[in-house]
């Protein structure tokens, strides 16, 4: 017989446990490695069941994608309270540590990049911050190349008959996505007959869960990093909040927001 299966074996808790690692013996930097260790988790379970959803669009079963969906949603809002928790620390605290984290930098986090590029914010500049032949680089040129879920969306749109340009959802590769006025007049069409597009609609809500949830997450960050360190700029001289507070004008799925104003 195998070995008896233990939860601490099965979990790899000891692995895990021992993965923190912080580089002075002040008491907040626990708490700094701990919290971005699980936003990196969450996000490796968020790309986990964005495959999902978009292995279910793809096939054409619409239905079965929303529980993908939802449950990233639910991971989200769990994210963006887990801010409140970094919040905690002040900026005297964090300056206890700041000056050892050197070049690192959220910027570099490569899961992050890919969850963006899953959902169609596409910039493949992030590149530059992955030497090349590395496990990280590799794992975001797929994602910048491979269609996201709403390119997957919009060629169900297409296969559902309405009226949407095959290079709305067929771009080059890392090609960022362009609004379109094709996809909001057919995204027009299906909220103002919900009865007859009804998977389509309730689709679409999800979507524009995941685009909330996403901006949310973002705006509860800027608030976060202002609330420490002010408008410094980030380590490794990333620009810090002012480029933070841009991020929020990005929509993953712009005509699922500009349509409202023309209902």
């Amino acid at each position: 017989m195998g070995e008896e299966v233990t939860y601490g074996g099965y979990l790899r808790l000891k692995e895990l446990l021992g993965a923190q690692q912080p580089q002075t013996a002040q008491h907040d930097e626990l708490l700094f490695v701990i919290l971005h260790q699980t936003m990196e988790l969450w996000m490796k379970q968020v790309i986990h069941e964005l495959g999902a959803a978009q292995t279910e669009v793809r096939s054409g079963n619409l239905v079965p994608a929303y529980k993908h969906m939802a449950r990233v949603s639910r991971i989200q809002a769990v994210m963006t309270q887990t801010w409140d928790i970094l919040a905690t620390m002040t900026p005297a605290d964090y300056l206890n540590f700041r000056s050892l984290l050197g070049a690192s930098s959220g910027f570099q986090s490569a899961q992050f990049r890919v969850l963006e590029a899953r959902l169609g914010l596409k910039d493949a500049s992030f590149l530059k911050f992955h030497p090349d032949g590395s496990d990280e680089r590799a794992m975001l040129e797929a994602a910048l190349a491979a269609p996201s879920l709403y390119d997957d969306v919009l060629e169900q749109l297409a296969k559902a008959g309405f009226d949407i340009p095959a290079a709305a959802y067929q771009r080059a590769p890392g090609a960022a996505y362009d609004p379109s006025d094709a996809v909001e007049n057919a995204w027009l069409i299906v909220y103002r007959d919900t009865q007859k597009h009804w998977a389509l609609y309730q689709l679409a809500e999800k979507l524009i869960d995941l685009d909330d949830a996403f901006l949310t997450w973002r705006h509860k960050h800027v608030l976060t990093v202002e609330r420490i360190i002010g408008r410094k700029r980030g380590t490794g001289g990333t620009e810090g909040v002012g480029y933070l507070q841009r991020t929020l004008t990005r929509r993953a799925f712009p005509e699922l927001w500009s349509l409202r104003t023309k209902l």
